[in-house]
């Protein structure tokens, strides 16, 4: 599947699921290296987060065979696609691990977008991809996600209809919207559901998971320069996310000056407006 036809089932149904998107040995690797985190994990509190889930987020730094989920090509072209219209750049907004436990209940449908208190229906403000570590079923907990509940048109029903219950095994992505109703089923089963949720944002929100408290300087400077930038250590037009005036990438090079110099990191449009405004004025630059 191509980005762009990603892209479109995205839009038109709210969700889609990509079988084998990624070979399942990385996926089994990346389970390994999570299993000390989910053993050491209590479970949480509360009726949206559940008393049999177990989460924990910060996956960049926990395991380097999270990168290539974050990363995955064919993700990110159909993420750019749809939030690169309301934005200058994408950011991570979330990468959580989730484990299922028998007995957790079903969880309450919801959208993810409504995290911010913003008006909704104009643009996306999200895409989160599922990735499952264990076979997802009906019986374990499988997402029910429900079709053409999303964007405008699907917010203004008043029932969202019957769901799709994601069952897929590990390898697939489990692809929705912001604005798509989705919730976690109900484990009935007598094994554990595991699997990682990876959400994009519009790169000028607040995202879910503190980004520079999950991964301090010390921690990006590991990371490629396009998974540091979705980790926040980058700029969004104009100056927002900046450190001491510039971009904070300057926080992952080998010295880090003690004083800096704010620049300019404007939009076009607001270049052109100051470029006008500075003709008019007697004082050159």
């Amino acid at each position: 599947m191509s980005s762009e036809t990603l892209a479109d089932a995205l839009l038109d149904r709210g969700f889609c699921i990509v079988p084998d998107l990624v070979p399942r040995a990385t996926i089994e690797a990346l389970a390994t290296d999570l299993d000390p985190v989910f053993a050491a994990t209590p479970f949480g509190q509360g009726c949206f987060y559940g008393y049999r889930t177990k989460r924990f987020g910060g996956l960049l730094r926990r395991s380097a065979n999270s990168h290539a989920l974050v990363l995955e090509k064919t993700i990110m072209g159909a993420v750019q696609a749809i939030l690169g219209q309301a934005c200058d750049r994408i950011q991570l907004n979330v990468a959580q691990a989730i484990e299922i436990h028998p007995g957790e209940q079903r969880q309450f449908p919801h959208r993810d977008h409504d995290m911010w208190n913003g008006e909704k229906g104009a643009h996306e403000y999200l895409v989160n991809v599922i990735w499952p570590l264990t076979p997802f079923s009906a019986a374990n907990g499988a997402t029910h996600i429900y079709p053409d509940s999303h964007g405008a048109d699907g917010m203004a029903r008043q029932d969202p209809g019957a769901p799709v219950i994601a069952e897929c095994e590990p390898g697939a992505a489990i692809c929705f919207l912001g604005s798509t109703a989705h919730g976690a089923g109900a484990n009935v089963t007598s094994q554990v559901r595991r699997g990682v949720v990876i959400g994009y944002s519009l790169g000028w929100l607040k995202p879910y998971e503190n980004l520079w408290l999950a991964y301090p300087p010390s921690v990006a400077r590991t990371f490629p320069p396009d998974l540091a930038a979705l980790a926040g250590y980058v700029q969004h037009r104009p100056n927002l996310g900046n450190y001491e005036g510039q971009c904070p990438s300057v926080l992952l090079g080998d010295v880090v000056p003690e004083h800096l110099g704010a620049i300019d990191a404007l939009r076009p449009d607001q270049e052109a407006m100051l470029d006008a405004f500075a003709e008019q004025e007697p004082i050159s630059r």
